[in-house]
């Protein structure tokens, strides 16, 4: 145990570090963006004075190692600033903390992938298990076509043709402008085809690996000696394959997860989904620099995190990993 707590530390320790030089990677990508920042938060029709004035007065005039190292400071301590929308050359400031900005999109979006993994993470396991089972079948080669043709399709695309349909056929709503105030289930029903598109894209990525895990371990020879002694396919799978296959599986589906966090950003987009990816991009085209930071830091620290996690679970599942030869 003291083994796998000293390895979980150094798997934290290497996150954490790795948020760190991720972090400088983000701030010096958004000084490449074309523009100027005071000019396009307070418009065009501001005088050259009132640009200086603003700049000066968010630290914009400062050198970029003193605004990376004061942003840096200020969000170790749970600070993200302030955004830059909501000021006007006029004087007026009407600018909230990014933190208020992105607390409510943050939970549309942990909503939006929970709702998504609780339906394919069990369909993909399902699928890899069954397709494993009956390898080479007719089913095995009918779901890794589909599987592979659902993977095939970027994003937008597959969302598209969802949209299509559902306005010819279903019905179903193809904008899902959900608000707080709305009640659980209508948020369920207009989340519906967004998840279905995240669905999608992430089930073939974890079905797949389900299988190929199985499939590899299948040939072991306990595994062998489980058959040897009667028992059936199924619970030589579940009982004995699947244990063992969890390490594997387990980082597959950590990736997926955090793609459903990251990767909403063209989905949300396609259907005006209100989360940190929509938020995100509106921020891009805005120049509010404080919340496109703010958005990336935290798109990178939760796909950092989960990554930690499939480690961590594949070494509790698979201690051998402890002791690499």
């Amino acid at each position: 145990m003291n083994l796998i707590l000293q390895t979980i530390l150094k798997r934290l320790a290497l996150g954490v570090v790795t948020l760190f030089f991720v972090s400088l990677v983000i701030f010096s990508a958004i000084q490449f963006l074309p523009g100027d920042f005071g000019e396009a938060v307070l418009g065009q029709a501001a005088t050259e004075e009132t640009v200086a004035a603003f700049r000066r007065e968010l630290g914009l005039d400062q050198p970029a190692w003193r605004r990376y190292l004061d942003w840096v400071g200020a969000v170790a301590t749970g600070d993200f600033g302030t955004s830059f929308s909501g000021r006007a050359s006029s004087g007026v400031d009407r600018s909230r903390p990014v933190l208020e900005l992105i607390a409510p999109r943050l939970e549309n979006t942990l909503f939006l992938a929970s709702i998504t993994a609780l339906v394919a993470v069990p369909l993909a396991l399902f699928l890899g298990i069954t397709a494993a089972l009956w390898r080479n079948s007719i089913y095995d080669r009918v779901v890794n076509a589909m599987t592979l043709t659902s993977i095939s399709f970027p994003e937008f695309f597959v969302a598209y043709i969802l949209i299509l349909f559902s306005a010819l056929w279903f019905g179903l709503p193809t904008l899902a402008n959900i608000t707080e105030d709305m009640p659980f289930w209508e948020k369920v029903y207009k989340s519906l085809l967004p998840s279905l598109t995240l669905t999608l894209v992430i089930v073939a990525h974890m079905m797949r690996m389900t299988r190929a895990a199985i499939i590899n371990l299948l040939a072991s020879p306990y595994i062998e000696m489980a058959r040897l002694k009667g028992q059936s396919r199924i619970r030589v799978i579940l009982r004995h394959a699947l244990p063992n296959a969890w390490a594997p599986i387990a980082t597959v589906i950590a990736f997926n997860l955090a793609y459903l966090v990251v990767g909403v950003v063209v989905v949300e987009v396609v259907f005006v989904y209100p989360g940190v990816g929509q938020l995100m991009v509106d921020a891009v085209s805005s120049r509010d620099i404080p919340v496109v930071q703010g958005c990336a830091l935290i798109f990178a620290a939760t796909y950092i995190l989960l990554n930690l996690t499939a480690d961590i679970i594949g070494i509790v599942t698979n201690p051998r990993l402890l002791h690499p030869k």
